[in-house]
């Protein structure tokens, strides 16, 4: 019987080693599982952190904005919606009539010009960016101080109009508000030149706009057509969003 019983015993034996392997690969596989979803859910919380800290140096920059311009009128609202129209560029934000809101009064971000209110219900505002086909502003050349009119064009970029070709214009130069429009404070940045070409009759000048259009989440709201004092720390908080740590 030895030999019998023998191959019994094997055969037990081999049936507790497969069953022992099956409870441990299903245990295995649900640790996996549960790494898996913990480490889906870590992915998640730095996700999350990484937007709190963006959100956070973005208010820092508005914060420091408005206090090294303490004297001028403005409020901080956020962006809670775009236009529905593709060839438009608007934005809805938080802020409207209740906040002192009122049409023509300029947006602007801690980098430069972003566009003006163009419709303001109760608690909310329509504005059209600078980007707009249907929206303007009086402008100057930075270096020469030479007027001009900047033109939305429906794309990421605007069109400086009204120079002459005998005027020098340089890759690179910063267009600014000049005022002259009754809705933007004089010496607001509204752009810097990327191409120059020789028109009729005048200079063919493309703008990328100061402010970063395409991420746009807070915005600032000038109550008032007063000139932003040009401090240093003004200065400073509109390029502390250009920082990376």
């Amino acid at each position: 019987l030895t030999p019998f019983q023998r191959a019994g015993i094997s055969a037990v034996d081999g049936i507790g080693t497969a069953w022992n392997s099956y409870v441990s690969l299903r245990s295995t596989r649900q640790e996996n599982e549960k790494l898996r979803k913990e480490l889906a859910d870590l992915k998640l919380r730095t996700a999350h952190l990484e937007s709190r800290a963006a959100e956070a140096d973005r208010l820092g920059g508005l914060l420091a904005f408005r206090e090294a311009s303490a004297e001028v009128p403005m409020v901080v609202a956020r962006v809670i919606g775009a236009g529905a129209s593709e060839s438009s560029r608007t934005l809805y934000i938080d802020r409207g009539e209740n906040d002192g809101l009122r049409k023509n009064m300029a947006v602007i971000t801690p980098e430069g010009v972003a566009g003006k209110v163009l419709e303001i219900f109760s608690k909310t505002s329509l504005i059209l960016l600078i980007t707009d086909k249907d929206s303007g502003a009086g402008a100057l050349l930075a270096n020469s101080r030479t007027f001009g009119v900047v033109r939305g064009t429906g794309e990421p970029t605007v069109e400086l109009r009204n120079v002459i070709n005998d005027q020098d214009v340089a890759i690179g130069e910063t267009v600014l508000t000049s005022g002259l429009d009754q809705i933007f404070p004089k010496d607001l940045p509204l752009g810097t030149v990327t191409s120059v070409e020789k028109g009729n009759p005048f200079k063919l000048i493309r703008l990328k706009p100061a402010a970063r259009l395409d991420r746009l989440e807070e915005v600032l709201v000038l109550l008032t057509r007063q000139e932003i004092p040009a401090k240093k720390e003004a200065e400073a908080a509109m390029k502390a969003p250009d920082k990376k740590p």
